[in-house]
């Protein structure tokens, strides 16, 4: 719940010595929730892996890619599944909010031994073209022909929907739809074995969105009332 306009008007003034003692309160509990940061961080390393046996091919804009190809050099592979199916023209406004994030973001990676890319089932030209509108610059590849995203629990087949047998974070899937967001991590070894190391889903990306944490610093926090992210728009339609 975010704060009302009256809420707001009526929130505590106090001196700046009191300010300072409420401050240094909150500080504690913020070191606090940084430790259990920190002990789930080490915990999601610890996790066991799953290796990856299908021999996936993606198709980039410089031609056809393996998975291998993925790791640009790098052992350590980080996969943001982008809502965008072989039928939309455009990417889900969402994905975009988060992918508004993803520029900038791969040189600092590469220099810890991690390659980053989007994949999404959308025919790699419509990618191509939505990521010219939106100035990115981030490599994403398009996983239409192969099983990717459905083996990742990322995208949904109709018959899996009808049945109740989709599976999204962990669960069945609630809600009739395609594709999902997420965000799947995978480890290659020196003799080039892949290994497929940690996935999360649906507010499991939450940490991914720096807007979102600068949000929750300010009076208003997110402002989002009930409906998250409905006042979201493709950043070129604001």
């Amino acid at each position: 719940m975010t704060p009302d306009s009256h809420s707001l008007k009526s929130h505590p003034v106090v001196s700046r010595d009191e300010w300072i003692s409420a401050r240094t309160a909150l500080l504690a509990k913020e070191k606090s929730f940084t430790r259990l940061r920190d002990e789930l961080s080490q915990a999601r390393r610890d996790l066991p892996w799953v290796r990856v046996e299908t021999p996936y091919v993606f198709d980039s804009a410089s031609g056809k890619q393996t998975m291998a190809d993925l790791f640009n050099g790098q052992s350590q592979l980080i996969v943001y599944h982008f809502m965008f199916g072989p039928e939309a023209t455009e990417g889900c406004k969402h994905c975009s909010f988060w992918a508004d994030n993803f520029n900038g973001i791969g040189v600092h990676l590469r220099h810890r031994d991690v390659s980053f890319v989007a994949v999404s089932r959308a025919p790699i030209d419509r990618i191509e073209a939505f990521k010219q509108r939106m100035r990115w610059s981030f490599p994403w590849v398009s996983s239409g022909a192969n099983s990717f995203n459905y083996d990742f629990h990322a995208s949904f087949t109709p018959e899996q929907v009808e049945r109740g047998e989709a599976i999204y974070n962990y669960a069945k899937l609630e809600a009739p739809m395609a594709d999902r967001e997420g965000v799947s991590v995978f480890y290659k070894d020196e003799e080039g074995a892949l290994f497929h190391t940690y996935s999360c889903f649906a507010r499991g990306i939450d940490m991914l969105n720096t807007a979102y944490h600068y949000l929750d610093l300010v009076p208003k926090g997110r402002d989002e009332g009930t409906t998250p992210q409905q006042w979201v728009r493709y950043h070129d339609r604001y």
